[in-house]
């Protein structure tokens, strides 16, 4: 049975897919007009055919050498007597395996790595296609008449230049989806450095031919707007600006018939070669960094976004705990109130007053170990009065050592989390230096805003100002109230006798807290004057 196979035939299941020969002829038409408007050394349809390959899934790569063999048979049928039938069949066949095999092996580094692989893509497709032309000629044509080192550094420099000026177009077009937006931001200087190498080439134009000097230097100038753009863009403006400067030098060097050659030009062309692999490089890079800073960014954004929600969270936690010590607070009071009227019904009226006071004693202190909790009153009346009826105002009185805190603006027009981290802040600050310094301490903050930012400026401080922290309260002081103002976009200071620590936060932050407190001065100091504080 196995050996009826050669009887019976092979079966092949053959498939094709329309789109596929749609592509083949707009390939083979691609080349065709890029031919017309090409030179030995500006040769575009060799970038048609690398972008061809980076564009196309390798699926369709069958159809991408259909429509090159096409474009080769029409070009090339009536070389054949001339050149041999044996020239035109392998110089035919043979281009577009070897860019394809190329381009396949580069696919994981394409994956892997930022765009600066194009120019090696680019450098390989030049002289494997160069090598295996020049081969080719020189085996099979009867007289060849282009000398071998010469038609190699032609035609290398053609091909990686037309692969320069058509690739990066072909990429950043791919990229449209996964790269930003096109916003003023990046529309304003392209125009603007494509305007300059237009006119710039344009002058070029009309020098007269006995002033090549003059036009080469009006060339060579055109590479500063380029330079600029990519400065300013990275890949993407090196993308835009190579393209177009290598476009409008081969496009205005003279072609008296197709495939000319013109000397002068081609000293320029491999500067602007050297150029154009410089831009792209650095291009790359500066891309490379600024996704790297973005990704540091936006992860450094996120986990202040997850800190300040975290502290946001453990607050309302905090927050139900005191409300429910408020209402056990509540019931014992209660409780008490029954037993000292059915103590005074009996007649047990010492007993009643005893206990009467003795339960109003520690009721307060039951209430302001609640509010330390946390500051209730500070969802209704703001920080500063947090900071006055709470229980830890009475913690300070009792120590005899925190003077009268001087509180200036409205700290109402702030959102309640970055006042419950002012708060949180402020009291840890007070208790470091209440344990670790001596002396007296006062307490200072200033509510404003400066720009479209608002925040607080708070300095906890010894009176004494020759005094200076120790080193062990800085270190617990870096170590502990650091997180809090950093959460909120702020930092935190010691400088001398004092530690200083600003909390912002922007206007839509704050909207929703400022419209439902009643603002004691619209018109605030700005916070970031910390004269007034020091």
């Amino acid at each position: 049975m196995r050996g009826e196979w050669w009887k019976n035939g092979l079966q092949l299941n053959l498939r094709i897919e329309p789109i596929g020969l749609v592509l083949a002829v707009i390939y083979a038409f691609a080349c065709w007009g890029a031919r017309k408007l090409s030179l030995d050394q500006f040769y575009l349809p060799a970038g048609i055919r690398v972008a061809a390959l980076l564009l196309c899934p390798p699926r369709l790569w069958p159809y991408l050498f259909l429509g090159e063999y096409a474009y080769f048979a029409q070009m090339r049928y009536p070389m054949i007597d001339k050149y041999g039938l044996t020239w035109v069949i392998l110089a035919s066949v043979s281009l577009m395996p070897t860019v394809a095999m190329i381009v396949r092996l580069h696919r994981r580094v394409v994956a892997a790595t930022t765009q600066a692989w194009l120019l090696s893509v680019g450098a390989a497709s030049a002289v494997a296609v160069t090598s295996l032309n020049l081969v080719l000629m020189h085996l099979l044509w009867p007289t060849p008449d282009v000398p071998l080192l010469t038609g190699a550094a032609r035609y290398i420099v053609g091909d990686f230049i037309g692969i320069l000026t058509v690739v990066p177009l072909a990429l950043l077009w791919a990229s449209r989806r996964t790269e930003l937006t096109w916003t003023g931001r990046f529309l304003t200087p392209s125009i603007a450095a494509l305007a300059l190498m237009i006119l710039t080439g344009m002058a070029s134009v009309l020098i007269p031919a006995e002033s090549a000097t003059v036009k080469t230097s009006l060339q060579l100038l055109m590479a500063l707007p380029a330079i600029a753009l990519t400065c300013l863009l990275g890949w993407r403006g090196a993308a835009i600006a190579v393209p177009s400067l290598n476009l409008i030098i081969g496009l205005t060097t003279p072609k008296p018939y197709p495939l000319a050659f013109d000397p002068t030009t081609f000293t320029t062309q491999m500067v602007m070669a050297i150029a154009s692999i410089a831009l792209l490089l650095f291009g790359s890079r500066i891309t490379h960094f600024y996704h790297h800073y973005r990704i540091r960014d936006d992860g450094e954004k996120n986990a202040l976004k997850l800190a300040r929600n975290s502290h946001i969270a453990s607050e309302k936690s905090l927050r139900e705990r005191a409300l429910h010590l408020r209402k056990l607070g509540d019931g014992i009071e209660v409780s008490l109130k029954e037993v000292v009227n059915w103590l005074k019904s009996q007649g047990h009226h010492e007993i009643a007053s005893g206990l009467l006071n003795t339960a109003t004693v520690h009721s307060q202190q039951f209430r302001t170990q609640a509010s330390m909790v946390y500051p209730t009153a500070l969802d209704q009346l703001g920080l500063y009065v947090a900071l006055h009826a709470g229980g830890v105002r009475e913690s300070w009185d009792q120590s005899n050592r925190v003077s009268r805190p001087r509180l200036e603006g409205d700290p109402c027009m702030l959102s309640t989390g970055l006042q419950l981290a002012a708060y949180r802040a402020l009291i840890d600050a007070v208790s470091l230096l209440l344990e670790h310094e001596f002396g007296q301490v006062m307490v200072r903050a200033r509510c404003g805003g400066r720009a479209s930012q608002r925040g607080i400026l708070v300095v906890v401080a010894l009176l004494d100002s020759a005094q200076p922290l120790s080193d062990t309260t800085v270190a617990l002081v870096n170590e502990h109230l650091a997180g809090l103002p950093l959460a909120y976009g702020g930092v935190v200071q010691c400088r001398r006798n004092r530690i200083r620590m600003l909390l912002v936060e922007t206007p839509t932050h704050s909207s929703n807290r400022a419209a439902h407190c009643d603002s004691a001065d619209s018109r605030t100091s700005d916070f970031g004057n910390s004269r007034a504080l020091t």
